[in-house]
């Protein structure tokens, strides 16, 4: 199948020395605010507020997800580069294994603080987490990434991995009985798993990792995906119906549709088609027809930014503008201009980089602000505060290098070189 079009005529921002400059300043920025604020002392991270302060500098509860995206993030700055990137790493890779990981039944726990675990479940989302902050960190050189990413592939192949599915199961207490039955299956997890196994790919060059991230991709893109007019279906149950009328957590299980998931899934299946040599001709097609979707139903055409929620009517249900759809959907249109150019494809770019610049970055206190309402104004419903830098880092970054893999992989391939 040929997937070329004609070159946009537009010419591409990310070739300009400008706007690549303004991209490095701003993730200068971020590795500056979370670098200097969020080291817990007692061990792992501080989710932060507007101001940069803790939100709890007494006894924090620390997602794993939270801890182990600061290791890679700041894996990526170690290979920029950036001192005291290093110290991060380690400060989390440490907290992860020390704290997080269960000795007594195998596997991570989802959330502790300094008494121990809070939330004690053993979740998808989080241990494709581990995988990836283990990758990154293995790019870097440290000496628990070894181990950590041996620990934990083991533990998704023997309790998550169903080969008959050919994806991950969501949940299980810190025994491994199951929850609710286990009944639940949910592409999140699965698509942040796609995410980690590409990079411990890339990381080991051992191509099961390869093998399971194409499969999930078939699974919850081409099959799923495809047969709803490329619109990412969130929630199935046992044998991966999907499930409509779910209602769950609205932070990491929101019910109808998400279109951030669509522009993410966008971009990692552009990633996947590079790294597995470009075998597969629905991979372009599918990008092409996620990005556009989220485009023409996730985008407030009078206000800017993409909507957090639809219902199966593709009307906006939570019509709040959270600042990691507009991070994917930067991320997202820059891999469709390297791959399938198009002017579409840079009109986007350009477009969802102008509501970042005006409305989520926050020039008085410095980060992001995760949370706008309808009218780009800063809220906080979802988010309380600045918790994240994984999103918007990656959103700055991805434009500097070619787009052919993990952050990690076309770093080093550079040299460090922007």
């Amino acid at each position: 199948m040929n997937t070329q079009v004609e070159p946009a005529t537009l010419g591409n921002w990310s070739t300009r020395a400008y706007h690549r400059r303004w991209l490095l300043d701003q993730a200068s920025a971020l590795f500056d605010f979370f670098q200097y604020r969020a080291v817990n002392p007692k061990g792992g991270f501080y989710d932060l507020d507007d101001a940069g302060k803790p939100l709890d500098a007494t006894n924090p509860v620390r997602g794993i997800h939270s801890t182990a995206r600061m290791v890679h993030c700041f894996s990526i700055g170690s290979l920029l580069g950036r001192p005291g990137a290093n110290e991060i790493v380690d400060h989390g890779m440490n907290y992860l294994w020390k704290h997080h990981r269960d000795t007594k039944h195998g596997g991570y726990v989802w959330s502790v603080n300094n008494d121990g675990p809070v939330d004690s479940s053993k979740q998808g989302y989080g241990h494709a987490f581990v995988l990836l902050a283990a990758s990154s960190a293995k790019t870097i050189g440290h000496p628990l990434a070894d181990g950590m990413l041996a620990d934990v592939t083991e533990i998704l192949n023997a309790k998550f991995w169903e080969e008959k599915h050919g994806a991950i199961a969501e949940e299980f207490n810190q025994d491994w009985s199951l929850i609710d039955g286990g009944s639940y299956r949910g592409q999140n997890s699965n698509m942040h798993l796609t995410e980690a196994l590409m990079a411990a790919f890339e990381a080991t060059g051992d191509k099961s990792y390869l093998d399971k991230a194409e499969s999930i991709a078939d699974l919850v893109i081409r099959r799923s995906a495809g047969s709803v007019g490329w619109r990412v279906a969130e929630h199935f149950n046992t044998d991966w119906v999907l499930d409509k009328d779910y209602r769950g957590n609205e932070m990491f299980r929101p019910s109808g549709t998400t279109p951030g998931h669509w522009l993410e899934w966008a971009r990692l299946i552009l990633q996947l088609w590079s790294l597995g040599e470009k075998r597969h001709d629905w991979m372009p097609e599918a990008a092409k027809g996620l990005f556009s979707q989220s485009m023409s139903l996730g985008w407030d055409s009078k206000k800017n930014g993409f909507f957090y929620t639809l219902d199966w009517e593709d009307v906006p249900a939570k019509r709040n503008k959270l600042w990691w759809p507009a991070c994917e959907g930067a991320g997202a249109a820059y891999y469709l201009n390297e791959h399938v150019p198009s002017d579409f494809h840079e009109e986007s770019y350009r477009k969802i980089w102008s509501v970042i610049g005006q409305a989520f970055i926050d020039r008085t206190n410095g980060g992001w602000h995760e949370e706008l309402t309808e009218d780009l104004v800063p809220a906080h419903t979802l988010f309380p505060g600045k918790g994240d830098i994984y999103h918007a880092l990656q959103a700055c970054l991805i434009p500097l290098f070619s787009a052919t893999g993990s952050l990690t992989k076309v770093i080093t391939e550079a040299g460090g070189k922007i």
